[in-house]
């Protein structure tokens, strides 16, 4: 079933095709069906929300026959009926066969995990084909849920982003044309959770592993990020993401220890300590 929803945006029915560990922390799920046809992305970070069913529901549940009144709907669904909906980036869209990749950071599933893992992180452990999702995503390519805008002036991009960006920064860095310069880095859990980025552009990638470092979040995206020179750049464009209070330390440092105008610094919070995405959600 598919159903309009404030365009440019429509619920798409969903299956697993297939999963591949990237590493001890992400996971790769694929999806396809015949919805898919219709969604369209030119971005490399695009927004999406996903909708996963309760262990035991054969799919997600959703009241989609309410048309536009479905999230109040939804809203008002028991907790342990409602289906439960997370926020995630596209990593890669294919076409003959239309499928989509989605990348999906492991928080708590290890065993003795200090923080017990979310619902979302429980299901794409397990995930396995056939497995029914519904997504809301783009039908149309250039929306506003794509942040990575990079002036055409851009003589430098800079990218930092924690393991749940770096599915959007990867795309981002794979998709660079050639002559770009880029500095990037990425900051994960393990070593394991490293992977090769090819790209056309001149780019250094700088891998943080924080399990190497002792510690995690703003202390080690700052040290680093303090610690590095920058090549000469007239009108640089800064994309960072991940963990919102870590963004917001590396925006301040951009903009006001480096001086980068405020205007072509893109920071995006994918998630807060300690916080729920459903906590969000209520704080509106």
């Amino acid at each position: 079933m598919t159903t309009a929803v404030a365009a440019p945006f429509r619920f798409f029915s969903l299956q697993v095709v297939r999963t591949r560990r990237l590493g001890p922390s992400l996971v790769r799920v694929t999806f396809g069906g015949p919805d898919l046809h219709a969604f369209h992305s030119d971005g490399r970070d695009q927004s999406l929300s996903l909708f996963l069913p309760h262990p035991g529901q054969p799919e997600p549940v959703v009241p989609l026959e309410l048309g536009d009144g479905w999230w109040q709907g939804w809203r008002e669904l028991p907790d342990d009926v409602r289906a439960v909906m997370r926020s995630y980036t596209l990593r890669a869209l294919r076409r003959d066969p239309d499928e989509i990749d989605i990348d999906f950071a492991l928080h708590g599933i290890e065993p003795g995990a200090a923080v017990q893992a979310g619902p979302a992180s429980r299901w794409a452990a397990r995930a396995a084909a056939g497995d029914r999702v519904l997504l809301l995503g783009p039908a149309v390519a250039d929306n506003r849920a794509i942040r990575f805008r990079p002036p055409e002036d851009t003589d430098l991009v800079v990218v930092w982003g924690d393991e749940t960006a770096v599915p959007a920064a990867s795309a981002i860095v794979e998709s660079l044309p050639a002559g770009t310069r880029a500095r990037v880095w990425l900051e994960v859990p393990h070593a394991g959770d490293i992977q090769d980025l090819p790209t056309e552009a001149d780019a250094e990638i700088t891998w943080l592993v924080r399990e190497e470092k002792g510690h995690e979040g703003s202390s080690t995206a700052l040290d680093a990020l303090r610690e590095a020179q920058l090549p000469p750049a007239e009108r640089p464009y800064v994309w960072i993401a991940g963990e919102s209070g870590c963004v917001k330390e590396l925006r301040r440092h951009f903009v006001r220890e480096r001086g980068i105008d405020r205007r072509r610094v893109t920071f995006v919070g994918y998630w807060r300590r300690g916080v729920t995405e459903e906590q969000l959600r209520a704080e509106g």
